[in-house]
């Protein structure tokens, strides 16, 4: 069977369509051109790769806490589709019991987007993602995660990390932030997803110095709290992007179908509770 065959779960991605759903003027940065990715788009995206199922994420480009568009998708294919919403830091339980319904699984923090400052007073949120069994979105850059560990360590919150943690690549992994991402891996409740290379490789495709991050990552976490994702339709990308070389990336960092199959379905299923 064709790596391109085989069944996947995409456990981040993006869907923009600002002729249906404008831009908030409030948000600086309107993805344009080869950054806008629609639903529809997506869903043929998903068909010629062989994914049955996408975690949505919530952009912060764009739309920021309006997560209309993203919405729009989970309840036109609830089958298909979960989604990471973004939230005021002051969202109550009615808030976010209402999109648990919607198909929405956890909020996006980003750091990256933010600060670190702005989460601060972040606890009672993460306290009440746990109470409702949502997961905590972060995508972080360097060392930005050792602000939020003592929550991670103290509230007993399932975790998503963005993008392997968007570490310093010219550091090494003996960088306190990578450590530190490692070491989370004795929680058993973080998870890591092995995606958007482009974001922090200083090399073109196929981004050789992330591997072995890509390597100590799936040591720490196995493959049991190890998810691919594509970051589709690659926003702010610096140079191009594609679907279908990132899967082909996959089958050469993951040569055994078995271990392909755990990190493109079955792990990313059991974790979210898709179908077939």
């Amino acid at each position: 069977m064709s790596v391109f065959d085989e069944p996947k779960i995409d456990c981040h991605a993006h869907v923009l369509d600002p002729a249906r759903f404008p831009y908030s003027p409030q948000v600086a940065y309107h993805p344009s051109g080869q950054e806008i990715g629609t639903t529809a788009q997506h869903l043929e995206v998903m068909k010629t790769f062989g994914t049955h199922h996408t975690l949505l994420v919530q952009p912060n480009s764009g739309y920021g806490g309006d997560n209309g568009c993203m919405l729009d998708a989970l309840r036109s294919y609830p089958d298909v589709f979960k989604g990471v919403a973004v939230v005021d830091l002051d969202a109550g339980v009615d808030t976010l019991s209402a999109l648990k319904e919607q198909g929405v699984i956890g909020i996006a923090f980003n750091p990256t987007f933010h600060g670190v400052d702005y989460y601060r007073d972040a606890g009672a949120l993460i306290g009440k993602l746990a109470e409702l069994d949502m997961f905590l979105n972060l995508q972080y850059e360097h060392d930005q995660l050792r602000a939020f560990v003592p929550w991670i360590e103290t509230i007993p919150v399932r975790v998503l990390i963005d993008h392997c943690g968007r570490p310093t690549v010219k550091d090494g992994l003996n960088q306190p932030g990578f450590r530190t991402l490692l070491d989370l891996a004795q929680t058993g409740r973080v998870h890591v997803k092995l995606s958007g290379y482009n974001k922090f490789s200083d090399a073109a495709y196929p981004f050789a110095d992330c591997w072995p991050y890509v390597r100590a990552l799936v040591q720490a976490f196995t493959l049991d709290r190890c998810l691919w994702a594509s970051d589709w339709p690659y926003l702010r990308a610096t140079d191009r992007q594609d679907y279908g070389p990132l899967v082909r990336l996959a089958e050469t960092l993951f040569p055994d179908p078995a271990d392909r199959r755990k990190l493109f379905w079955e792990t990313p299923r059991q974790l979210f509770g898709f179908g077939g």
